[in-house]
């Protein structure tokens, strides 16, 4: 109990259902011996019949069972069994012009389907595979192919269809955009939550917590950063880092070897590289930091800078912290940075 959260936060955050809780505690119900995630949607109990746990494995050492409604024992977000049949299709079948009728024939509830992914993409199922289709479409016209083949192979029925929507996501027409890099965004998911990640086919730009509330800033900054547009999809660097992050919070690994891309100032990019010069385990102060880039009256400059840092955890900015010691500013939530220095700290 030393780790967590007093037992008033954590019970508000129950009652509230608060997912930025998730992976940092855990409720075992005395009078149904069932444990849950922080936001599971059952009633709750009164505190007297309830108690805390920092781990699943410590709920299930004290005798409690998995709650079947909330899958304590899943990461937060996993894909659905229902769903992955239709999700595996769509890696090598993206070009089709889905409709409703195709999902039933396939035994897949259209409502439902579409349900999934607007809570998990924010856009309907139509509108993720015809953003497939077209990032598709973006990268063969990267590559030089001409406008006329690519808009017919990729299950556009007129020119002037592709053009349209190559105009409405990019801004300009089709023959320019051929000129700006695509990234490739997907979550992965980890004990946190949910984290969404951007890679081109160079390395990853983006690694966010999906709730962190300057997600939309980072993306239009990137944006700017690198003449981007942004699809749904994944690419072998994504598959890379998500294996990366498992063995991390395993515990298993302490450097990654992702290759990442981080555009910014020359001032930004300076305090982002001695940032990946911090060892995991080490924590240092933003005066510290300030000294490392060479300017000690920058600490302000630093910490503005620390907070744009658009890679999470690569580029380490949770290792720093105030100069008392105290956990000051990140951007995915104090409970998170206090979770990954205690995770960093016991892997030494």
């Amino acid at each position: 109990m030393n780790n967590l959260p007093s037992i008033r936060t954590m019970y508000n955050a129950l009652v509230t259902k608060d997912i930025t809780y998730e992976g940092i505690f855990y409720v075992g119900v005395k009078t149904t011996g069932i444990f849950c995630r922080p936001s599971c949607s059952a009633k709750k109990p009164e505190l007297r019949n309830i108690e805390f746990f920092p781990s699943t494995k410590d709920a299930l050492l004290a005798g409690y069972r998995p709650c079947k409604r909330c899958s304590p024992m899943q990461p937060l977000g996993n894909t659905p069994n229902w769903l992955k049949d239709l999700l595996e299709e769509l890696k090598v079948n993206n070009l089709s012009r889905w409709k409703d009728s195709d999902l039933r024939k396939k035994n897949f509830d259209p409502n439902r389907v579409r349900r999934w992914f607007k809570k998990n993409h924010n856009m309907t199922f139509h509108a993720y595979v015809r953003s497939l289709r077209l990032g598709e479409a973006l990268g063969r016209l990267k590559h030089g192919e001409g406008i006329t083949q690519t808009a017919f192979d990729h299950g556009y029925e007129s020119l002037s269809g592709f053009r349209d929507a190559i105009k409405k996501i990019t801004g300009m027409s089709a023959g320019k955009s051929g000129n700006r890099t695509i990234v490739y965004l997907n979550r992965i998911l980890t004990p946190l939550g949910p984290m969404l990640a951007g890679a081109t086919n160079e390395g990853i730009c983006l690694l966010e917590f999906m709730d962190r509330r300057m997600l939309n800033t980072q993306l239009k900054t990137l944006m700017k950063r690198l003449n981007c547009n942004f699809v749904p999809g994944t690419n072998s660097f994504i598959d890379q880092l998500a294996e990366e992050l498992k063995n991390y919070f395993k515990g298993t690994l302490k450097n990654f070897s992702i290759p990442i891309i981080f555009p910014g100032t020359d001032f930004q990019k300076l305090v982002w590289k001695n940032l990946i010069n911090i060892s995991s385990g080490e924590t240092i102060s933003y005066e510290e930091l300030a000294i490392r880039v060479g300017n000690i009256s920058a600490v302000r400059a630093v910490a503005k800078a620390n907070g744009d840092n658009r890679i999470a955890i690569i580029i380490p900015c949770h290792r720093v912290i105030g100069k008392d010691g105290s956990l000051t500013g990140y951007g995915g939530g104090l409970w998170r940075k206090k979770y990954l220095i205690e995770l960093e700290s016991k892997n030494l």
